[in-house]
């Protein structure tokens, strides 16, 4: 059997580009880290280069390596998960489908255009990840224990107080839950600060 290397190369390549966009999600403690991004590229190469090479005669050959793009949606899904009214993991699916992408075209044996794409992604991630942390907002969700109806009242006057941004609230069973919207960059110092506010009040949950 003749080995033909440079069809390992393209899986090779594949591999590392994919592990290199699962690097910085694994430095960010992601749902999937470097060892599902490269079997997503190396797996999605393998099927471009069997498509290509595996059929003879009179076939689609664009058949195969088109299923790949609908098939990765199933372990993007995987990765997202809906937690306390809050949505995460889109961005590391997103990551994975990109990392299919980069498969595919290595697969075809386009390496600066996987190589650019690659660059281009990690890029994105660290970018966006720099301007979250200095400009963006948290929602922080805060549970207080109730045994007043007045309860409610004094807490939204300490709240206002203090300018912290509520972005919803509620009374239910002797609890009192808050969604508060805090800048990321402050929002520790910020949330110690509203707890000694709150000094009086029983802490139930907090995350």
């Amino acid at each position: 059997m003749i080995i033909d290397w440079n069809l390992v190369l393209r899986l090779v390549v594949a591999g590392v580009m994919g592990g290199v966009i699962g690097l910085e999600r694994e430095l960010r403690a992601k749902e999937a880290g470097i060892r599902t991004h490269f079997i997503v590229a190396l797996g999605s190469a393998l099927f471009m280069i069997i498509s290509q090479y595996a059929f003879t005669g009179q076939f689609d050959h664009a058949r195969v390596a088109a299923q790949v793009v609908s098939g990765i949606g199933f372990i993007g899904a995987g990765v997202i998960i809906f937690q306390t009214n809050a949505v995460r993991g889109v961005t590391t699916a997103a990551g994975l489908w990109v990392s299919a992408a980069v498969g595919l075209a290595c697969g075809a044996g386009m390496y600066a255009v996987s190589a650019a794409a690659s660059i281009l992604t990690v890029f994105c991630l660290e970018m966006m990840h720099f301007f979250h942390i200095r400009y963006g907002e948290k929602v922080v969700n805060l549970t207080l224990r109730s045994s007043d109806n007045q309860d409610l009242v004094r807490v939204l006057e300490i709240l206002r107080k203090d300018k912290t941004n509520i972005e919803s609230y509620s009374v239910s069973d002797g609890h009192i839950h808050m969604a508060l919207r805090m800048r990321q960059k402050d929002y520790i110092e910020k949330l110690e600060d509203l707890l000694g506010l709150l000094d009086g009040f029983t802490v139930e949950e907090l995350n």
